[in-house]
Formats: structure tokens, sequence, C-alpha cells
């Protein structure tokens, strides 16, 4: 007998919906018409023991307890989930061949892998164990699936680098977590101070930015428009490009400082002859946008819909679990397979079927055309995430309609030409100075014209920042130009000063913290760091990011104030306790750098978790010799009070766990 195990209940019934029949619905599995079996999970039926599983010294919370490091791991089973595991204990005792079908992802290859070590499976079995990836739940891609079995062996670092992970984040959550719960009740704070690898870091970049903002200091600047027309008197204006001479008035961004060398530029240009210098005229084009990954499809949702990165995940993961409509959601990649190419046409219609309003780009889309979306080097265990060819009807709710409409849209993309527009630059002299001007003139829309308008903003979101009018009125300056060549004459008909102030940054909203932790190297200043984290995916990964976010507001170290994302008191004290290093990217940084090394067979697990353990006690060392004063008078984000060992309700993915009462979620 076949044994095939699934993550969850709906991709088994997928599976077993294109295999022979007829079926018998057992409890717990389906039996097959062949005799063969479809089985599954229900996310992780297990999780890592707790401290107290562990020693009975360890159920406490103690400072003399720490470093808490298990000398053998143990996993234990999730509540609710023993019934389960003995189901799939019977079947894997009962079958000849077992096939793994878990998400194509690290942690998908682990959910099934730890159930298999777990209940003892003998090596051979093991060995002859076959892996299943599934990232479209229609019966034609899984059938596809079912054709293209491979080796499970072949994802055994996958796995590997997942149980590091996970381990380790038992070790520097709970750790952690507890030691600076502890000295927080020493300045009687009562809450729990939880410390992760990836929240942490997280916050303290809400932080930093929280007390960039009060700290910052605008100050004026200004810039000079020469107001200019040609010999035909077509108008148009160039921005002043001040000299070297004038550096001792500007700022290290090369902004004026001096309200007085403005007015002097705009006295020497009044009513005074110019000539174009230089003219640099280039047709250009712009390749469409790459399928959705997972956080550009979260960012996107959150700038167009206000949807919250749980929010898009939740309604991404009913598309394709309910209505089988899209493919995988929580997808790392923007690429897809050169083989999937081929169902364009089919895909095309179901999006014309689902969405009348793309009903038109699907008729004027060219599916024969391939871009550079379709890159097999850069496709691993799964694909961007695209609509399924399913027709039929959908009765999706107006979130699932809306979010379903930003997927199809984006892969239609692909079958649009580029977009073409002349762009060009000129440079102007005009007594003695530089000024520049560039116009961008569309000449075909491509991909563009699929686009959805821009609305103009109300009243409601329109900033009345100083010198933002001005910002917009220099940008109109620059929109079009006459036809100029170099050597050509013209006269300046005035030149006026756009006074401007110098802007705070922003503060979070779930778009831009999104793409702050997948561009998370932009944020860090050592180079040998921002060198590592280029090479990442990033703060989190892919099916973590929306739960971590969420997390930091369950916890109450996060607030939300209209769109805007903030830290609460909390939040800031706990960050301003915490040595720099769990509050920067910097290790999370090495950690995924070798956790993919890892993947790629290239560190090992002793090599990850030595490591570690050696961090590990320094930091719980300093963190034993340090009063947290930042906490005191600081009041919990909840009425819960801390009780030494007391266990608290929590779920994840991931085998860590999110328990705030110790297992912190990364």
């Amino acid at each position: 007998m076949k044994l095939y195990i699934a993550e969850k209940p709906s991709l088994g019934r997928a599976i077993a919906a294109v295999l022979p029949k007829p079926h018998k619905k057992q409890e717990g599995y389906i039996e097959l018409g062949n005799g063969d079996c479809v089985s599954w999970c229900v996310g992780h039926l297990l999780e890592q023991a707790e401290p107290g599983d562990y020693n009975d010294s360890w159920q406490q919370w103690r400072e003399e307890s720490l470093p808490m490091v298990p000398e053998q791991w143990r996993l234990k089973t999730r509540k609710g989930c023993h019934k389960q595991l003995m189901v799939l204990k019977k079947l894997i005792g009962q079958s000849q061949q077992l096939v793994h079908a878990g998400d194509p992802d690290r942690e998908g290859q682990l959910l099934v892998d730890e159930v298999i070590h777990h209940l003892k499976v003998p090596k051979t079995k093991q060995q002859a164990m076959q892996r299943l990836l599934v990232s479209d739940l229609t019966p034609a891609a899984v059938t596809k699936a079912l054709s293209a079995l491979r080796p499970n062996s072949e994802f055994s670092s996958l796995s590997v680098s997942a149980l590091a992970r996970s381990r380790a984040d038992w070790l520097y959550g709970l750790n952690m977590t507890r030691a600076y719960t502890l000295q927080g009740r020493k300045v009687n704070y009562s809450g729990v101070l939880s410390v992760g690898r990836v929240q942490t870091p997280l916050l303290g970049l809400v932080v930093r930015r929280d007390k960039a903002i009060e700290q910052f200091q605008s100050k004026a600047f200004f810039e000079v428009l020469a107001h200019l027309q040609t010999q035909d008197k077509e108008p148009f204006s160039a921005k002043w490009c001040p000299s070297e001479a004038c550096q001792p008035y500007m700022d290290e961004e090369g902004r004026v400082l001096v309200r007085k060398l403005a007015e002097t530029v705009v006295r020497r240009i009044d009513n005074q002859p110019g000539k174009v210098t230089k003219v640099d005229r280039k047709r250009k084009s712009q390749g469409a946008p790459l399928p959705y990954n997972l956080s550009s499809l979260q960012i996107d949702a959150a700038k167009r819909f206000g949807f919250s990165a749980q929010q898009v995940l939740d309604i991404a993961q009913s598309l394709y679990e309910r209505h089988n409509l899209i493919t995988y959601p929580r997808s790392d990649s923007r690429h897809l397979p050169k083989q999937q190419h081929g169902d364009a046409p089919q895909v095309g219609a179901a999006i014309g079927n689902h969405c009348s309003e793309l009903s038109q780009g699907v008729t004027n889309a060219d599916f024969s055309r391939r871009n550079r979306a379709w890159n097999d080097s850069k496709v691993e265990a799964h694909h961007a995430i695209i609509p399924t060819s399913k027709g039929g009807s959908a009765k999706l709710s107006a979130d699932e309609a809306k979010l379903y409409q930003q997927i199809a849209r984006q892969y239609l993309l692909q079958f649009y030409s580029d977009y073409r527009f002349d762009e060009t630059k000129v440079e102007v002299e005009v007594a003695g100075g530089k000024f520049a001007a560039q116009s961008k003139v569309p000449v075909d829309l491509g991909w563009k014209q699929l686009m959805p308008q821009k609305k103009q903003p109300d009243s409601a979101s329109t900033s009345n920042k100083p010198g933002e009018a001005a910002e917009e009125q220099s940008r109109e300056h620059q929109t079009q130009l006459p036809h100029l060549e170099v050597g050509q004459s013209l006269h300046c008909l005035g030149g006026e000063i756009l006074d401007k102030q110098t802007q705070p940054p922003k503060h979070f909203t779930d778009a831009t913290l999104l793409a702050a932790m997948t561009n998370i190297a932009s944020h860090v200043s050592d180079p040998k760091i921002k060198a590592i984290l280029k090479e990442t995916d990033g703060l989190g990964t892919e099916a973590t990011r929306a739960g971590i976010i969420e997390l930091l507001f369950k916890r109450g170290f996060l607030i939300r104030q209209g769109k805007q994302i903030r830290a609460s008191d909390s939040g800031r004290g706990l960050i301003d306790s915490l040595p720099e290093i769990a509050t920067t990217p910097d290790m999370t940084a090495s950690w995924e750098s070798n956790l993919e090394a890892m993947v790629a067979r290239q560190f090992s697990y002793q090599q990850f978790m030595g490591q570690l353990e050696q961090t590990l006690s320094q930091l719980v060392i300093e963190a034993k010799g340090h009063i947290p004063e930042s906490l005191r008078g600081v009041k919990a984000p909840t009425k819960r009070k801390f009780k030494g060992g007391a266990k608290r309700k929590g779920r994840s993915k991931t085998s860590a766990g999110t328990k705030a009462g110790g297992k912190g979620k990364s």
C-alpha cells in the first residue's frame, strides 16, 4: 500500500481527487480504489517540549536555571493532535511506500519529516520515501505533480535547516524572554518581555524610526527654477544645479541652506539670455513587474486596499485552499517554470471567467509572449503566486475578489509588451549658471494600459507639510519640454525660489514595514552585515512575516494610529533594555545566512547550534547583570500578570511555538 501524507486535509483531498476511485472516507484518511491511502497532518502534529518536560527545575522562571539547553531534544504531541498522529502511525506501519506531500517549503518539509522520525519509521522505508511538490490544487496541476515525484532524500537539507531554526528559536526565545522578564520584575514591570530572533529586531526598527521622527529638526532649504522660453515662445522651466563654489552654503545632500544665495541667482538670471549646452535624448523601455511572491502581494494590497499582512495571507489562503483559484500563496519566488508557460491560455480563460473587469485584458494579451518571469534557474520548491486554470463559477467575498483581481492582473502583465517612452535630459546655461530639466513622453503604454488609474488624494489624505506643494510644482515644471538642440538660444523670463523644508522620515505602515522586512539590508550600516542581508530573503520569511507583525500587536509592543504603526511604551522600554545585538538585524542575518548554507549543504547543524549556544550564554550573563530602568513606571500592555512557569495559549506553524510565557515566536 502506498501512503500519501499531506500537510493538511485540503491538500489531502485534492490529491485523492485525481487518484483511483471509488474512495472510502475513513476517519483521518481516504482509502483509494486501488488500496492506496491519502492521509494528512493538521499543520504541525508535534511541537517542541516545554522546559518543564526536560527538567522539573525549569518549570519555574528562575535566574539560576538560565541558560536552559536540552541535552537531548524532545518533541511532544500538540494538543488535539494525538488522534491524527495515531492514524498516521497505523497507516505508516501498514504501508510499503511513503509519499511526503508537505507544502513546498522548509517548514512544510520539516512538518512531515518530523512525524516520520518521531514514529521511528524504519530507515529502509525512510530512504525509499518520495516527495510530492504541489503548489496548485487544481486537478490538472496535482496530476502533473504526481507524475513528477522525486526522492524525499533530495530535500533532507531543507528539513535540517528548518529543524535548526526551530530549536534555535526555542533556545533564544525562551532564555532571553525569561531573563529579561525576570529583570523587568525588579523594576516592577508586570508583563512578559517576549524576545525573539526576528520579532525583536523588527520592533527595534519601529522604535528607532519613532525616535528619529521625534528627534528630527526641520531645516529650510531653497531651490531655484529658471522660467525659460525658446525663440518660438515655447515655455519650459529648469532647476538650478549649484556649483562647487556653493558647497559652503549647502548640506551633505546638496541642498542650498542660505536664501540669499538663491536670491542672488534669481537676480542674475532675470531677463538674461540662455543657451542649451547638452541634450540627452533616449528611447527607453520598462518590462512588466514580475508576478507576485507573498511579500510583494502583501505590500501592494496594503497600499491599494489597506489590508494588513495577515489579512492578505488569510485571504490568499482561502483563494488557494477553498476556491482553488490561485497557486501556493506562501511562495518566496517571483518567477515561473518554463513548462508552465503552455498553460497560459487556459489560465487567461479562467481569469476572464472569474474577473469580468479583466476580460478585455485577457482578450488583448499575447499568450505566446515569454518574458523574464519564466526562468527555471530562479524557481526552486515553488513558483510565483498566479491564478490557476480552474473554470466554473466561484462565490468570492468582496475582499477575495479584490485580491484575486490583483494577482490575476499581475499575471496578465507578463503577456504585454514593454512600456516604452522617450526620456529627454537637457542642460542650460544662464548667466554662467547651470540649469537642468527632463521629460518623459510615453510612446507605447504596453503593460501599463492594464494598470488601474491612481486616485487623486482627497482632502483627508492630502498632507499639508511645508514644501510639498512646491515639490509637486517642481515636478510639473519638468514634465514637458519643447524640442531642443545643443547651442540653441533661449531667453530667461525670470527666476523663482522654491522654499522647502526637510521632512522627517515617515512612520511605518503595513506596506512600508513589510517592505523594510524584505529589504532589511537598506536599514543596516555595517557593510559586512548589509552584504549578508542582501543574499538572504530579508527579516523573517514569506510564511512568517505577517504572523510576526501580528504577534507584536497582540503582545502590545506595537500599536496603530490610523494607518501608522508605532511602538508602545512597553515596546520602546523593551528595546531600550536590550543589548544592541538583540534589537538589530545583524544576528538574524548571520542566522539566515548559515541556515541557507545548511540548505545548500555548505554548513552543518552542529556548527550552527554550537555558535548559538556560545552567543546565548554570553547574552544571558549580560541580561542578569542589567536592570532595565527604561521599564520603570511603564504599565504592561495587558492585565495578565506574570506568574513563573505559567503556560499561555499559542499556536504556530513552526515547532518553536508562540507561547508568550516562554516559547517566543521568532
